[in-house]
């Protein structure tokens, strides 16, 4: 089929699945096609002259690519998506194999819609597409400026054709055995099945407006100050959602409960007006909280009362921190079954050992839940505070420990997707891990940010620009007042903006996020890697992977590895110096299994490069958003005892 529509120049072809899986299956099954001409295949490799494809399926993605077929869905990176829209955007893709929930803001110039099927899983059973389902893809046909009509064409299903084909053979009088429908994920449909979507009519569209917490605190923080300005808003927005005068009445309710629940933990307070302006209060959203502070999460309320009951002195405060943040996150489903998947067979292999039965062995698997640190307290703590707030009956505590687990193991984003094969959903763990820098930076109270705390929210910030930038860039744009687009390439060295020099806890947590990068790199002797992490020293010998390797050989004479663990990064192990005008010694401590702890890193900090550069952007921590990244800060001076 895809062959015909490209002989008869009806394409780009939008090759419609119905699973992420079948979107690379489908993709890999079409190498064997011949789609693009030799100079087609070179424009195409031009283009991508520039691009990075570093991640674990970046090579699989790379193939398609170069091929001449895209793939597009959830599961991918943003910045592969991306390229997938400039690449059709510039006629270089003739297929694009993507999922049946391909976003109305995709710039993807479609001729062609090629339905595989016309039947899917929705999670509880295998139906027929809805007639709005059909027409919402159905409807991308036809490049808007180019094409005076697009196509819509419909495989049919599989058995059938498979049959066609031995009909043939059977007059021919060979014998043959006829194929049956699939027996699961299944629903029959035909031509006249097709028909019926295209003519029939669309289901209605449901209102999915909603009033939350997060949505009232922006409007009051919007129009803070002024008599019943930021409440009116809402009131207003309820007024003009497109739900019945039943579901507005619901809404209105909803909106006073969450004035009143943020009132009673004190995010706001309610002050009598100006005498001038007549009776009347004004609501002031607390001082105390972060410029950009939020709770774009159902349950930020909770995390708010929760983090009182946490003892900042604690050592795993941090960590707890990150876990409470997590519990409040929808459910990355594909990490955690993974996860879970791998603390069965690992369970398995020692019930196998110790010779456990069958039964008894399955029975303990079935119980068994995907990592939940502090799950007691979390579940203590949740049904008290939904006692006191019945709304949170329409939502639930989700424990989990995805971000915890990467920051304990000091894992890279890359090897927990080879940890756990999930090469097909890097997308979707990208953008949990965007949700957890989010409401750390936004939600997590500054009062309640320990230094610890500040190196985690630096860690997971420099491990989303280092893998995509774009995520974090585009939400960062979004909140800057100026209405600057935030570069898709970090700035150079040269045009890093001045204020980091004049912050020194942003400066602290930068600098640490440096340091333990560095950390890692040698704990891996991977000193290529490290040597990218290192600032030139323009009056110092430059640093090569062997001379790294030679500084620390006697290191590894005297210690088996390098300790990289949470307590390894502490704080208390990097001690940094003001030795000059924009200047700094930094030193951290290289932690070793035996306790010594008597070899360090001796780096220096010079941001006087960076103080000569004019504009730049305002003043921001190192750990939110406008932080300077335009390459490393630390210039190693010395490895040594």
């Amino acid at each position: 089929t895809i062959a015909d529509l490209i002989a008869t120049r009806r394409y780009p072809i939008y090759l419609v699945n119905f699973t992420q899986r079948a979107c690379a299956e489908q993709a890999q099954n079409l190498l064997s096609v011949d789609i693009c001409s030799k100079d087609e295949k070179e424009a195409i490799r031009r283009m991508l002259l520039d691009f990075s494809f570093d991640t674990p399926y970046g090579k699989d993605f790379q193939r398609f690519i170069r091929h001449g077929i895209g793939l597009h869905h959830a599961g991918l990176l943003p910045k592969y998506r991306l390229l997938v829209e400039k690449l059709a955007q510039a006629g270089l893709l003739k297929v694009v194999s993507g999922t049946d929930t391909l976003g109305v803001g995709v710039n993807i110039p479609i001729r062609t819609v090629l339905f595989t099927q016309l039947c899917k899983y929705d999670g509880e059973k295998t139906g027929i597409l809805s007639v709005r389902d059909f027409q919402q893809i159905a409807g991308r046909a036809g490049r808007k400026g180019f094409d005076d009509r697009g196509t819509v064409v419909a495989q049919a299903p599989e058995h059938v054709i498979e049959n066609r084909r031995l009909a043939s053979k059977k007059a021919g009088g060979k014998k043959v055995v006829m194929h049956k429908p699939p027996l699961k994920g299944y629903v029959h449909f035909d031509k006249g099945t097709f028909e019926r979507l295209i003519a029939g009519t669309p289901e209605a569209l449901e209102s999915r407006f909603a009033v939350t917490h997060g949505m009232l605190l922006n409007c009051l923080q919007a129009r803070a100050g002024t008599r019943g300005g930021g409440y009116r808003r809402l009131t207003r927005l309820i007024a003009l959602s497109h739900g019945g005068e039943r579901g507005k009445r619901e809404h209105r309710r909803r909106a006073a409960t969450c004035f009143r629940g943020l009132h009673r933990a004190g995010i706001i307070a309610l002050h009598p007006g100006p005498a001038a302006s007549g009776s009347g209060r004004v609501v002031e959203v607390s001082g105390d909280l972060q410029r950009d502070f939020s709770l774009n999460q159902t349950l930020s309320l909770y995390l708010l009362e929760v983090l009182h009951a946490l003892d900042p002195d604690d050592p795993a405060y941090a960590l707890d921190v990150l876990t409470l943040v997590e519990a409040i996150l929808e459910n990355p489903d594909v990490v955690l079954y993974r996860q879970l998947d791998k603390l069965k067979t690992e369970r398995m292999d020692e019930m196998k050992a110790q010779g456990i039965e069958y039964e008894q062995r399955i029975v303990e698997l079935d119980e068994m839940e995907w990592p939940k640190p502090n799950r007691d307290f979390i579940y203590a703590t949740f049904n008290a505070f939904a006692e006191k707030h019945p709304w949170v009956a329409e939502t639930n505590i989700r424990p989990k420990s995805v971000a915890r687990e990467m920051f304990e193991t000091y894992c890279t984003f890359a090897d927990f997707i080879r940890e756990y094969g999930l090469q097909r959903s890097e997308g979707v763990l990208l953008r949990y891990l965007a949700d957890v820098y989010k409401t750390l930076s936004q939600t997590v109270p500054a009062a309640a940010r320990t230094d610890e705390v500040l190196d985690i929210i630096g860690h997971f910030r420099a491990m989303l620009k280092t893998v995509d930038s774009s995520l974090l860039d585009e939400w960062e744009s979004l909140k800057d007042p100026s209405g600057r687009r935030v570069a898709l390439h970090p700035p150079p060295l040269a045009d890093r903006p001045r204020e980091l020099a004049d912050d020194a806890k942003s400066l602290a947590v930068r600098v640490r996020g440096e340091l333990h990068g560095l950390l890692r790199a040698l704990a891996a002797r991977s000193y290529d890697d490290a040597v990218t992490l290192l600032a030139p020293d323009p009056e110092g010998e430059p640093w090569t992977a062997a001379r790294l390797a030679e500084t620390l050989a006697p290191y590894w004479t005297e210690h088996a590895s390098i300790v990289t663990t949470p307590a390894a990064r502490r704080p208390r192990n990097t001690v940094i110096q003001e030795i000059g005008t924009k200047r700094w010694r930094a030193q951290q401590r290289i932690i070793d299994p035996e306790g010594d702890e008597d070899w360090a890193l001796d780096c220096i900090v010079d941001l006087s490069v960076g103080s000569r550069a004019e504009g730049g952007s305002r003043a921001e921590s190192a750990a939110g958003p406008g932080a300077p990244d335009g390459g490393p800060l630390i210039m190693l001076q010395a490895i040594g005892i």
